[in-house]
C-alpha cells in the first residue's frame, strides 16, 4: 500500500480540482534517472485491468501492479519550501537515492 501524508494530500486535493470529473494521482516507476529509476507521478482517468487502487480519505491512488513491487510501503510527502519543494517520497525499498530525491535504486 503507498500512503500519503496530511501535506500531501492537500496537495493532491488541490491539484484534483483543475483535472477532469473521476481523475485520480497515478504513481509508477520508470528507467532513468541518475538512480536507474524514476517516480512517475500524474493524473489519469482510467484504470487498466491489473492496477492496484488505494483510496485515502477520498483521494484514489492508483498503481500498476511492476510498479507496486517497488513503492509497496512507500509514503509521499508534499513540501512548500522554495528551495526543494515538491512531492517527496520516503520508499523503503530504495537502497539508494540521487540527491533530488526523484530517482532511486534497490
Amino acid at each position: 500500500m503507498i500512503q500519503l501524508t496530511d501535506n500531501a494530500k492537500t496537495e493532491v486535493r488541490r491539484l484534483l480540482q483543475s483535472q477532469p470529473s473521476g481523475a485520480f494521482l497515478r504513481l509508477a516507476v520508470k528507467g532513468g534517472g541518475c538512480s536507474g529509476m524514476s517516480y512517475d507521478v500524474k493524473f489519469d482517468t482510467q484504470a487498466a485491468e491489473y492496477d492496484r487502487s488505494f483510496e485515502q480519505d477520498g483521494i484514489r491512488v492508483v498503481c500498476d501492479s511492476k510498479s507496486l513491487v517497488y513503492l509497496d510501503g512507500m509514503h509521499v510527502d508534499y513540501s512548500s519550501d522554495l528551495v526543494g519543494g515538491g512531492f517527496r517520497f520516503i520508499n523503503p525499498n530504495a537502497s539508494g537515492t540521487c540527491g533530488c530525491g526523484t530517482s532511486f535504486t534497490v
